[in-house]
């Protein structure tokens, strides 16, 4: 190890944040590919559908009072790889649609750090026609001291006060991840806990990820005062934990706090936060809580303080929803810091039904359990759980060898289910740079149920799309199809391509003899 490889820092204000930042804004989207950084859980169709009806029942509620011609404006706080954005507004859409009443405008804009994440969703093939139609916006906007918001296609900027309706924020996994203070409650005292950080050696050369995982933490205690004043502004909810809680380590959302206030600054009306993350609301969880740990996935997360949030807000007059029920994976929490907000019914039943009856958490312990099941599903269970989640495209992915292996015993309405489920899941498919060919699973699903047109239109996308160069198999699949559909030019040409590239194709000879 070098001399001076120890330093002390306040929480806030260690490197471990500005690496956090660096992380992100090298990779751009990359942080997300094949789940370096989690995504899935906080992104996934049936979360998403879940803030769509809760946005949906908002929108109905300003139309109850009244307030249908300011159009309302859906923020989303690191917004990563666009997933969600893009689920909530496509859900969205429905929901205004199939309901036809009468509802305010509005507008979805997502948000990150890295401009590079900007511009990759303004040039994403399924933004297109939400930006045309005026529906979707895009600006970078640093959480820690951002006071407006500059919109990339439309240009505007959004100053305090600007906005007659309330703001809506849609902020998933991230209070987890920006700057924190971390205190310690010790005998009816508040102390700052500092982090003394062993770096390893040359640290300076080392990519961010592998400077982090490398790094070791340590913490120890100073009296700090400032939290003790009269003039701190989160006096109260300190105040409270140092009644309550005894040798506990508390993470606080200081910065977290000031960004809903600045962002609460832009509208005349309030806001509504619809957040989900690793994060606690009840008090208990703190008591006794031992010094942080940071969770390494490229970057770093913590366990968000959704009790001083709550405390916060609803001492401002806030309601605020967390489940009543103990979470395991993750909590999904909304704050309707707005006038008058228990007469937002139809936001507040939304919630009722859509996280607090069954929602993100319940649905992702599911899932964990069908990820370790999947081979002994019968194929109603499996087309129950695809439709459960929305027709996710990822968990088509997971299961479409089982449901390959299931089809020789399906009936015909379980097939037509099946043709249906894919329509709708590509409908909605937002791509990512993953490691998988959803066209190709949905072609070859369709194809072994002798579904040719259908097999022809995705197999000839995956063949389309794919940089590299086509599989003999594929193009078989192909030359079937069109020989099934009469379209013996295509179907000749295809089991010519196949050849080519495997001379000894005994199915493409047969094939080939059929058209001499």
């Amino acid at each position: 190890m070098t001399d001076n490889n120890q330093q002390r820092f306040r929480f806030s204000e260690a490197p471990i944040w500005e690496l956090q930042r660096t992380y992100y804004e090298e990779l751009g989207m990359k942080a997300w590919n094949n789940d370096q950084v989690p995504q899935y859980i906080t992104s996934n169709p049936m979360i998403a559908t879940a803030y769509a009806e809760m946005i949906f029942g908002f929108l109905r509620d300003r139309a109850d009072r009244g307030d249908i011609i300011e159009p309302v404006t859906i923020l989303e706080l690191g917004a990563g790889a666009g997933r969600l954005g893009y689920h909530v507004l496509h859900k969205l859409c429905e929901l205004r649609d199939d309901a036809g009443i009468s509802l305010p405008p509005f507008r979805y804009v997502m948000t990150d750090l890295p401009m590079k994440n900007v511009t990759a969703w303004q040039q994403h093939p399924a933004m297109q026609s939400y930006i045309e139609q005026g529906l979707l916006d895009f600006g970078r906007f640093d959480a820690v001291h951002d006071t407006e918001l500059n919109l990339v296609v439309s240009k505007n900027t959004i100053r305090p006060g600007d906005l007659k309706q309330p703001l809506l924020i849609v902020a998933n996994y991230f209070f987890d991840g920006i700057p924190q203070e971390l205190i310690y409650v010790g005998e009816g005292k508040i102390y700052e806990s500092d982090v003394v950080i062993e770096f390893p050696e040359q640290h300076h050369k080392l990519k961010p990820a592998e400077a982090l995982e490398r790094m070791k933490l340590a913490y120890e205690h100073r009296r700090e005062p400032r939290y003790e004043e009269d003039t701190y502004p989160y006096r109260d909810v300190i105040a409270h934990y140092q009644q309550e809680l005894e040798d506990s380590h508390i993470l606080f959302p200081e910065v977290g706090l000031n960004c809903l206030e600045r962002l609460n600054r832009l509208s005349t009306s309030g806001f509504m936060l619809l957040t989900a993350d690793k994060g606690d609301h009840r008090i208990d969880n703190w008591k006794f809580a031992e010094p942080p740990q940071l969770i390494y996935h490229g970057s770093f997360s913590l366990t968000a303080n959704y009790h001083a949030l709550q405390h916060v807000f609803e001492q401002r007059g806030a309601l605020a929803m967390f489940p009543t029920q103990h979470y395991k994976n993750i909590n999904v929490g909304c704050i309707l810091m707005l006038e008058a907000p228990a007469s937002y019914a139809n936001t507040r039943l939304a919630y009722r039904q859509f996280i607090e009856r069954f929602g993100p958490d319940e649905f992702f312990s599911m899932k964990e359990w069908v990820d370790r099941n999947i081979e002994s599903m019968g194929l109603q269970q499996i087309l129950s759980f695809w439709r459960l989640g929305g027709y996710d495209a990822e968990f088509f992915i997971q299961s479409a060898k089982r449901i390959s292996n299931l089809l020789p015993e399906a009936n015909d309405e379980e097939m037509l289910d099946i043709r249906a489920g894919i329509f709708k899941m590509w409908s909605s498919y937002y791509v990512m740079e993953q490691r998988y060919d959803l066209a190709l699973d949905a072609g070859l699903v369709l194809f072994e149920m002798d579904m040719y047109e259908e097999a022809k239109f995705f197999l000839k996308e995956s063949v389309d799309t794919d940089e590299d160069e086509p599989v003999p198999t594929v193009l078989y699949c192909l030359a079937i199809c069109c020989y099934e559909l009469g379209l013996d030019e295509e179907a000749l040409e295809y089991t010519r391509e196949a050849l080519v590239l495997e001379p000894d194709h005994e199915e493409a000879l047969a094939l080939l003899k059929c058209f001499e």
